[in-house]
């Protein structure tokens, strides 16, 4: 009955996966774990005005933290700068296995010009970039 069911080649989809990790999802765990990318389960960030509402982010997997950064990562690929309402759900198959389900709401903050992290990562990235490139426009 073991077979029927494909335990085993969840868990070697698993691991190969892991071993795949692309740059994206270590930099989505970089960002969030320096605290530059809140998720809370508020329908608000305290301090924060939300300018608006980029609409639901998903992501499930074998693993909570695949998941969850999944999740973070479609938001920021979104332009988001937080996830407000977050939620997440665990479902147990008869092998054993658990598969997570994580979600929220992708925001966008107002912009405050006295928080230099206010503008959504893209944005600093690219003026990050434009700094370091010399101006080839000026003569």
């Amino acid at each position: 009955m073991f077979f029927l069911l494909g335990g085993n080649e969840k868990k070697a989809r698993k691991a190969e996966k892991q071993a795949q990790m692309p740059a994206a999802e270590s930099r989505v765990r970089d960002v969030f774990l320096a605290g530059r990318f809140p998720v809370v389960t508020t329908h608000q960030v305290e301090g924060r005005r939300i300018a608006k509402v980029l609409g639901l982010v998903c992501c499930r997997g074998f693993d909570s933290e695949e998941a969850f950064f999944g999740m973070a990562g479609r938001a920021m690929n979104k332009g988001a700068q937080a996830i407000v309402g977050y939620s997440e759900n665990v479902a147990f198959h008869p092998d054993g296995s658990k598969y997570f389900s994580c979600y929220g709401t992708a925001v966008m903050f107002e912009y405050d010009p006295a928080d230099p992290d206010a503008l959504p990562l893209m944005l600093q990235n690219r003026f990050k970039l434009q700094e370091q490139q010399p101006n080839s426009d000026m003569i």
